[in-house]
Parts: C-alpha cells; sequence; structure tokens
C-alpha cells in the first residue's frame, strides 16, 4: 500500500537499543547521563505541552515528578543518542479528579500536577495523537502498552506470586517458579470490505451516535490474516469475502493490539447482523463516506482521525491502496 508507514503510531525509526535491556551497568550510566530524559504517564495519559498540545515533555532523570513513581521507568531506547525512558507515576491522585470523567468513551479530562508549569498536562491520546511527531508519538504509544502490560500482569501465569519488572521493563520474572513474561501483543484485523462502490461499516453498542467504522476483529490461535477476515465478516455481518490482501499496520494501545490493515472483496451484499458481535451494518458509498470526512453527513460521523480506519478510508477515497 502506497503511504503504509505515514498511518499514525507508524513508526519514526526509534532506536530501541534492545542489546541494553539486560545490562544493569550500561542502564545505570545511561540514567546518569545529564542529557537523559524521560516521559511521564499517569493513568494511560501522556504528559503534554503547548497550546495545541502537540509536545510530548519530557523531563532530566532527577525530576521530582517523577517521585511520584513506585515502579522503575521502562527504557524506551536512544533518542539523538540520548537516552530515553518512560515513568508511569498512575499512584499520584490529583485533587481535583473526576473518577466518572476517566469511564467516558473518551475522557476529555486534563490533569495537571503542581510540579510542573501550568500547560503540562496529561492528555487521553485518542484526542491528540495526530498532532504528535512521528518519534514524540511512537515513544507515547510504546509507553503507554508497556504499562498498561505491567499493571494488567503483574502475577504470574504458572504460579500466581507478584512477579518483578526485569530487563528495563521489557520483563517480568516470577521469584517463586522462575517464570518470564514478556509483553503482549495481541493481532487484529481491521477490513476495508468492498462491494462495487461500497464499503462495509459496523458500529458497536456504546458508541456515539453516527459513529460507524471498519469492521475488525481479533486472530485467533492457528488462524491466518486471510482466514480472520472472512471468519470476522461472516460472524459479524453474514457477508462471504473471496479476495483478501493487505494493507498497513498500526500499534493500538487500548489495550495492547497490532492492527491489520486489510482489505477483501464482498462477493454478496445481504447483511445480516449478529447482534452479540455488532449493534449495526451498513453498506455506505464513495460519496457519503465524502460527506462524512468533511463533516456534511447528516448522519454518519467520520472515523476517529488517527485511527487506522479513518487511514485506510482516506486512501481508498484518493485511489492510494494499490
Amino acid at each position: 500500500m502506497q503511504h503504509a508507514e505515514t498511518v499514525t503510531f507508524g513508526g519514526s525509526g526509534l532506536d530501541r537499543a534492545a542489546e541494553l535491556r539486560g545490562n544493569p551497568e550500561a542502564l545505570q550510566t545511561l540514567r546518569a547521563d545529564p542529557a537523559a530524559r524521560s516521559i511521564v504517564h499517569w493513568r494511560g495519559k501522556p504528559m503534554l505541552a503547548g497550546a495545541a498540545a502537540d509536545q510530548l515533555v519530557r523531563v532530566p532523570m532527577d525530576h521530582p515528578v517523577l517521585n511520584e513513581a513506585k515502579s522503575p521507568p521502562v527504557f524506551l531506547g536512544r533518542d539523538e543518542g540520548a537516552a530515553v525512558f518512560a515513568t508511569d507515576i498512575s499512584p499520584w491522585t490529583p485533587d481535583d479528579l473526576d473518577p466518572e470523567q476517566l469511564k467516558q468513551f473518551f475522557d476529555p479530562s486534563q490533569q495537571h500536577h503542581p510540579a510542573m508549569p501550568p500547560d503540562h498536562v496529561f492528555r487521553e491520546l485518542r484526542g491528540v495523537m495526530t498532532r504528535l511527531t512521528p518519534r514524540d508519538a511512537e515513544l507515547t504509544v510504546t509507553a503507554k502498552a508497556i504499562m498498561g502490560w505491567h499493571r494488567s500482569h503483574r502475577f504470574c501465569a504458572v504460579c500466581g506470586t507478584e512477579s518483578e519488572m526485569a530487563m528495563a521493563g521489557w520483563q517480568r520474572n516470577c521469584p517463586s517458579c522462575g517464570g518470564q513474561h514478556f509483553p503482549r501483543t495481541d493481532p487484529v484485523v481491521i477490513m476495508l470490505i468492498t462491494h462495487g462502490n461500497r464499503v462495509l461499516m459496523g458500529r458497536s453498542p456504546g458508541w456515539p451516535e453516527g459513529m460507524y467504522s471498519l469492521l475488525a476483529g481479533f486472530v485467533e490461535p492457528g488462524e491466518t490474516l486471510e482466514a480472520a477476515v472472512r471468519r470476522e465478516v461472516m460472524e459479524e455481518a453474514r457477508i462471504p469475502v473471496g479476495d483478501v490482501g493487505y494493507l498497513a499496520s498500526q500499534p493500538w494501545p487500548y489495550p495492547s493490539s497490532l492492527m491489520f490493515g486489510c482489505y477483501g472483496r464482498a462477493l454478496d451484499d445481504q447483511i445480516t447482523i449478529d447482534p452479540v458481535e455488532i449493534e449495526d451494518a451498513i453498506w455506505v458509498s464513495r460519496e457519503d463516506i465524502m460527506a462524512a470526512f468533511a463533516g456534511e453527513h447528516p448522519v454518519l460521523m467520520p472515523a476517529r482521525k488517527g485511527a487506522i480506519a479513518h487511514f485506510i478510508l482516506r486512501n481508498w477515497l484518493a485511489d492510494r491502496l494499490d
């Protein structure tokens, strides 16, 4: 696919320096370097700065805000030769915290730590992801995914003992049985299923009114991407799919997926939805997609900018898939 790696979170060529993760002496030297920096996350939100919230904040390794952390920082790699870490300060509780806002489909709230300048705030990544540079986007999506994994996989899957962070944050080891555990990434197919001039769109319960997106689903064990595309579309809409191909991929840390963008040719257009899987599915013409992207459609909302569904649909409209 043309422009495949320009998808949001598509990667910036970060030097992850994986060979240093198991070298405590080298990591200590990197942390002590005055040029080393840490990005800061709170409950999955990155700390951002600027009027447009387009600057990922990097603080020195001795900054007071990092004292809020209860776990060691994760080593993300080297940026222009200097080490970059990620620190999770989720134990900190803001004075004005509204827990209900955190539970919304999209959390609009912002949190400010008193040790930081007024324009340095924690914000929901989905609301700012398209404004970040490719390097900042790769750093923060990596940090969000790896920190989420540490929170959800604290205990050994073999014996149940609480495990310990190892390999600069890229592994957890069990002190009881010796089990080793590694970050989880779930493969997901998201597919542009076309029939003539139309594309198949669906929506899940709880989505905002008018919001539709491309169908998607998890790849099962022992299954190819092509088979997953055909199975998911059949399960959700009872549409048989013929030719299937790959378009692009996107890391998606909600919570820990790798989205595989695919295309498929529908062999029929008679939709029968599975209400357990989705709330609705419809065929949408190119003209309607264009109107939705322009904010002029009376019903349809555009796919969220920055998500791979938006990226694929935009390139489909521009005939840039081949």
